[in-house]
């Protein structure tokens, strides 16, 4: 109703109506009223917000389990669809990557490769040892379980590390991850979050992850060996051209896999996982095309 009132009201200023004053009157009073009615509105809204109880920390975490097993259960979906994907980078050392154009023409991304170590060490790597993941990896300054929610399910913030310079732009990202493990298979999903706790930090771009998965399976003729699979989902935000992300994600699954074989060759110890290669790799194909590093 309001649009069609400043329409009415804009008509007035015409020659041929500027003498009907008693219609202005009354366009300027419903203008008012409505003005008055969307205020009363946002009071309300307010009011109710400020008023309604406060979840309890059982609801809390459980809505926290949910979030982090509907990620789960939206990215083997996914995966589950094997129509539509294309090879992007095959590798002799056994790594293959494939993209899928998702809906609105945003891509997702698929590693598989088969590693040398068992479903319960990368399972301790990728997920129980998270908090440290800035020792391994000189692209994160620092990984923070916020929330234990019981054994499967954390609330964690991860921060990127400045480059030299700082050229580069941090990144921080906010994520619930969800784990289910079987004898011989683990999951690992993942998702953003919001908390009005922790909103976006000022100097930081907030990327946002996920749905995501990971898939380790045991071989079934070698259990110690597990053949691997992630899907990579992320949109990093900033300023960066969809063509560049679409060239750093894949190379950053590169990466990740190379960091994590050494580790695992120098005794398990922990790499990154999850978004923040992607930053160090993003800046290498800018820096490819020539373009500023700032736009990261």
């Amino acid at each position: 109703m309001l649009p069609a009132v400043v329409k009415l009201c804009c008509g007035i200023s015409y020659p041929h109506l500027r003498s009907m004053t008693g219609l202005q009157r009354t366009a300027v009073a419903v203008i008012g009223q409505e003005m008055t009615h969307l205020k009363r509105r946002g009071q309300i809204h307010n009011f109710v917000r400020m008023h309604s109880p406060s979840p309890t920390k059982d609801q809390l975490f459980s809505s926290y389990v949910q979030q982090g097993q509907d990620a789960m259960q939206k990215a083997l979906d996914m995966l589950s669809k094997t129509e539509g994907w294309k090879t992007e980078i095959t590798e002799s050392n056994g790594v293959e990557i494939c993209s899928k154009v998702m809906a609105g023409t945003r891509k997702v991304f698929r590693l598989q490769v088969v590693l040398d170590a068992d479903v319960d060490e990368l399972y301790d790597i990728l997920f129980v040892r998270v908090e440290e993941m800035h020792q391994w990896n000189p692209s994160i300054q620092q990984v923070k379980i916020l929330q234990r929610v019981g054994p499967e399910t954390i609330i964690t913030h991860e921060v990127s590390a400045g480059t030299a310079g700082n050229l580069i732009g941090q990144r921080d990202f906010l994520s619930v991850r969800h784990s289910c493990r079987q004898r011989s298979c683990a999951y690992l999903g993942g998702a953003a979050i919001q908390l009005e706790s922790l909103p976006p930090q000022t100097g930081f771009v907030r990327a946002e992850d996920g749905p995501t998965c990971i898939i380790i399976e045991a071989l079934d003729e070698d259990s110690s060996r597990s053949r691997f699979t992630w899907l990579l989902n992320m949109d990093v935000k900033g300023w960066l051209p969809t063509s560049l992300v679409n060239q750093a994600l894949p190379r950053a699954q590169l990466d990740f896999t190379r960091h994590l074989r050494r580790r695992l060759a120098a005794g398990g110890t922990y790499c990154s996982l999850f978004p923040n290669d992607v930053i160090m790799s993003m800046c290498v194909v800018m820096s490819a095309y020539q373009l500023p590093l700032y736009m990261c």
